[in-house]
């Protein structure tokens, strides 16, 4: 008999009754029936209840185990009495009398329980993550993400894509967060950075020969945590295909998370390739977001036109001065409680620093509310067609310069849809966001600035970079959304040289700083450089949205905090002097705060 187990603790059923076996685990639980005491063995497999009787001379050894010790059990697999049958475990039927019992691993009294469905602090599970990964929920997130990253990989394979690995420690690139720098022993004064993506490096395999590239890839970047963004460190699918167009692209993608979040969903609907398009500037106009959740159905409608010169003063006024008018409707909204509804959105939008949120309610009788006291019947019908409502329904509206208006009204389009239980449930909702602009201004600076990935092709190529207003120009950049969340950025990329130091040299850098700064790319460029394009979803945000979690951190083994730190290792840590000074560097530490005496008395 094999010294730890014959059987896993998840495989044992009905039809090994009257088999000895051996078990290895940890107590889970522990249940003392005074002559009777049951335990819980469970292992990565899942839970067998084993019982021993009093009169056993090893039960002062099992009654005195704590919970979470590691322990062996030998005994024989009995049949369940049918009232003591659990339904809830595969093993339910049966359960081991135990005959021998072997202390493999104490465990000391638990800083945290790994039975039942306590809260802990965040602080807490992460600095005993060993421990938190041993919880149902958390343990069943780990393994679904391998299976997840198991069959993107098969998905790749089958599609004719290599898997390659790229370097870590590489040069410090502008992807729109900050580097994690590594200092070089042997370079003084030099840094290695560690790579926010692995785009060049794809890019030059392109350029190498190799016709489809993919990693499941490590990146850094030295930004805040927010709950769909780990701190540090996350991964990719990053791939990418030679001789493509967008459509290529999205052809190739489009099968790949479709099928997984069809085989890993649990039955919710996946939307059907092909995904929709929805170009950078009508998402913005009718959903306020580059990631609109579809679940959603609301749109937002532009009735700037419908306010301008009207004798709604407040609006009429801003609306001269360059602001637009966007409508929210809310379906169904129009038997509501004021109070209840009207007026708590209201109060909610000056607690979010607006003026508040004017609105219209439209009846058989015809449009009331402060607002449609001031429009003639034309403009209120205006703004019943461009907002597409009804009798019954209600419409809200925003009104802002462009930019403040399309982000606010986006939020609120969220905040009805879910004060009025509209969002669809049981289904995943994939777009394209298409034609983001190559550029945008910079709000404090006023310049010129990349709006995404420097490296993607503006359309129309040189001329539109020439001829163009910068901030007209869009590229072949897109995001593919799920369910409101951004799964990933992509691009078809820019390989020709000439367009790549006019593209740069818009944003403001000289051409000597592009070929100092990406000589190595540039100068693959002028070998032959094939189109080509990829993208790269993100593995935590599709194993956070298949696992239905709201924060990324708990799809993640061992996650940092929000403060990008490590709980349970202890990083980052300050090193030795010696150490520093191998690396030739000195530190410049802030002063601390002095704390002022406010006196008391």
């Amino acid at each position: 008999m094999h010294p730890y187990r014959t059987h896993t603790c998840g495989e044992l059923r009905i039809g090994h009754a009257g088999v000895r076996a051996r078990l290895s685990g940890w107590i889970h639980r522990k249940r003392d029936h005074g002559n009777l005491l049951f335990i819980d063995l469970r292992d990565h497999y899942g839970v067998t209840q084993c019982v021993i009787d009093v009169s056993s001379p090893l039960f002062g050894a099992a009654e005195s185990a704590r919970v979470e010790s590691v322990v062996t059990i030998t005994g024989t697999v009995v049949e369940r009495s049918e009232d003591t049958v659990n339904p809830t475990l595969d093993t339910g039927q049966v359960e081991v009398t135990i005959e021998e019992f072997l202390m493999e691993s104490s465990a000391m009294v638990l800083p945290m329980q790994v039975a039942g469905e306590a809260e802990y602090s965040e602080d807490m599970r992460l600095r005993h993550r060993f421990l938190d990964l041993r919880r149902e929920q958390v343990h069943r997130n780990i393994v679904l993400r391998n299976n997840v990253i198991a069959s993107i990989r098969r998905r790749m394979h089958e599609q004719g894509f290599l898997e390659f690995q790229t370097p870590i420690l590489t040069a410090s690139s502008p992807e729109g967060a900050r580097d994690y720098l590594v200092p070089s022993r042997n370079h003084p004064g030099h840094f290695y950075a560690l790579p926010q993506a692995p785009q060049q490096f794809k890019q030059l395999l392109m350029i190498s020969g190799f016709d489809k590239y993919f990693q499941i890839a490590p990146c850094f970047r030295d930004e805040d945590a927010r709950a769909d963004r780990s701190p540090g460190e996350f991964y990719q699918l990053d791939f990418e295909m030679a001789f493509v167009t967008q459509d290529d692209v999205f052809a190739a993608l489009e099968p790949v998370l479709g099928g997984v979040f069809e085989e890993f969903g649990g039955g919710r609907t996946v939307t059907a390739p092909p995904f929709p398009r929805i170009p950078y500037a009508e998402a913005m106009l009718k959903y306020g977001t580059d990631k609109p959740d579809l679940r959603n159905a609301i749109e937002i409608a532009d009735v700037t036109e419908a306010y301008r010169g009207s004798n709604f003063g407040l609006f009429a006024k801003m609306v001269d001065k360059g602001a637009v008018v966007r409508a929210i409707p809310a379906p169904g909204a129009a038997d509501r409680p004021r109070a209840g509804f009207f007026d708590k959105l209201n109060n909610w939008a000056r607690d979010e620093g607006q003026g508040g949120l004017g609105y219209i309610i439209f009846g058989a009788e015809g449009a009331k509310g402060p607002i449609a006291k001031n429009l003639e019947p034309e403009r209120l019908e205006a703004i019943r067609a461009a907002a597409g409502v009804g009798d019954g329904d209600a419409v809200f509206f925003v009104c802002n310069q462009k930019a403040g208006a399309e982000k606010f009204a986006g939020i609120v389009r969220e905040r009805v849809c879910d004060e009025l239980g509209l969002r669809e449930t049981g289904v995943f909702k994939f777009c394209w966001c298409v034609d983001f602009p190559l550029y945008e201004r910079d709000e404090a600076s006023g310049e010129i600035q990349f709006s995404h990935n420097p490296f993607s092709m503006p359309q129309g190529g040189l001329e539109a970079l020439e001829t163009k207003d910068p901030l007209d120009i869009v590229a072949f950049q897109y995001d593919i959304v799920c369910n409101g969340v951004e799964l990933s950025s992509g691009a078809i990329r820019n390989h020709s040289p000439e367009i790549m130091i006019k593209a740069f040299e818009i944003a403001g850098y000289a051409a000597e700083e592009v070929e100092e700064k990406f000589g190595g790319l540039l100068n693959a460029f002028r070998y032959g450089a094939p189109p080509h394009g990829g993208s790269a979803p993100g593995i935590d945000r599709i194993v956070m949205l298949l696992a239905d979690e709201p924060n990324i951190r708990e799809v993640i083994a061992f996650p940092m905090n929000q403060q990008a730190q490590d709980l349970l290792m202890g990083a980052p840590a300050p090193v030795e002097p010696q150490r520093l000074k191998e690396l030739h560097l000195r530190l410049d530490l802030p002063k601390p705060k002095k704390v002022v005496d406010q006196g008391g008395g």
